[in-house]
């Protein structure tokens, strides 16, 4: 298969394994040196940017409620996603209409003339935001709402607890929050929002992975950082997560507090819940049957060596695994594959991430039994910071 898609994969593929230091010979070495130029220009862009909103010449607009912004100051593989849900959780159990507004990166694009519309008619409401869920069902699948969106709705609805929950897919956050305040929501939730300036946060959250907090230092493309280290002195509450180890911590927490000491700082790690099969949501398995069972593990996230160390921790062998690029859609061809050679190796089950199960095909007939992992948020350090943040979010101050 050499299709677009494909082609586009191998290309950020090849950037990450420039990046990473996994290239460094000929062509490889004056490539990243090209890179590096691009990542100064960025950085003088995204820092020109910023300027610009701080002196008012380019405004922010503000939503008629309680703005919330969730992100990361690099590209991906913090644990974003499972704080988002989290967060709409507790809100939700407190009697509070929640709205997350996502971007739906990688989902399903408009049609072209949809687009036209939007554009040409000088109305950006001319062409509604994307309702992957209305808070009573999930309207929308994980290609027309991107895989985070879908996975979202479909966890917030599942365990019944927290019903009114909506989930707004728009690239323009503001026209998704005006539609969602419409049908009654209270807080917004902005997903991936720390970048996002064109809408005013009233408490602004940064996510930090604590295992690789910010990659090489340098800005996309040489690096991983969206915007430079200095810029965190904008977040109002700092989640560390995968906090497992308290001398990395220390460093960590004295290096942020010295670019933004009034920032409360929460440590919190994924913890693995349970498996669940990728079809029969129904069917679940303790985390014990992973114990001495061979396993075949296919991903596309951006740490996928976190996920198989989590399979490894738990008492499995990984004897075959798959990687692709981060939010990549899987053909059917390429999960057939997958099964045969996990197979092959032995294999006694299938596993992938939660986020991978969204974006899965119709498997194959006759494959091994195949999982994926539930991983939640446990918080180990600065619960009182959590409480205060969100009673700060429910009573609006």
């Amino acid at each position: 298969m050499f299709n677009a898609r494909n082609i586009l994969d191998r290309l950020e593929q090849y950037v990450v394994e420039i990046i990473n230091g996994q290239r460094k010979e000929g062509f490889d070495r004056l490539f990243r040196y090209f890179l590096f130029l691009l990542s100064r220009i960025y950085r003088g862009l995204v820092q020109l940017r910023l300027s610009l909103y701080n002196a008012s010449i380019l405004r922010q607009r503000v939503l008629g409620c309680f703005v919330v912004s969730v992100g990361n100051l690099t590209t991906g593989g913090t644990g974003k996603t499972p704080l988002v849900e989290m967060l709409a959780r507790s809100l939700a159990r407190r009697g509070k209409k929640v709205a997350i507004l996502s971007r739906g990166y990688k989902s399903k694009p408009r049609p072209l003339w949809h687009r036209l519309k939007s554009l040409f008619s000088g109305n950006p409401e001319i062409v509604p935001p994307r309702f992957v869920s209305d808070g009573n069902q999930v309207l929308l699948d994980s290609r027309e709402a991107g895989d985070e969106p879908f996975m979202l709705a479909r966890n917030l609805l599942a365990e019944g607890d927290c019903p009114g929950v909506m989930v707004v897919v728009d690239k323009d956050r503001y026209k998704g929050g005006t539609f969602a305040t419409r049908r009654g929501a209270e807080i917004m939730i902005l997903d991936d929002g720390f970048q996002h300036l064109r809408l005013r946060p009233w408490t602004n959250i940064l996510v930090v992975d604590s295992t690789n907090p910010f990659h090489n230092h340098e800005m996309l493309p040489c690096g991983m950082l969206r915007e430079p280290i200095k810029n965190l002195r904008r977040a109002d509450f700092i989640f560390l997560t995968k906090s497992n180890n308290s001398d990395r911590l220390r460093h960590l927490r004295r290096f942020l507090q010295s670019h933004n000491p009034q920032a409360k700082i929460i440590e919190c790690n994924h913890e693995p819940r349970y498996l669940q099969d990728v079809n029969d949501h129904a069917l679940r398995l303790d985390l014990s049957a992973l114990a001495g069972k061979r396993v075949a593990a296919i991903s596309a996230i951006a740490v996928p060596t976190s996920f198989e160390q989590y399979l490894e921790s738990l008492g499995a062998t990984v004897v075959y695994r798959k990687r692709y690029v981060d939010h990549h859609r899987y053909h059917p061809d390429e999960l057939a594959d997958f099964c045969r050679q996990g197979q092959k190796a032995g294999a006694e089950l299938l596993l992938t991430t939660e986020k991978d199960a969204v974006r899965l095909p119709v498997l194959p007939t006759g494959h091994l039994p195949f999982f994926f992992l539930r991983v939640e948020i446990v918080i180990l350090k600065g619960q009182e910071y959590l409480d205060h943040c969100i009673s700060q979010i429910c009573l609006g101050w």
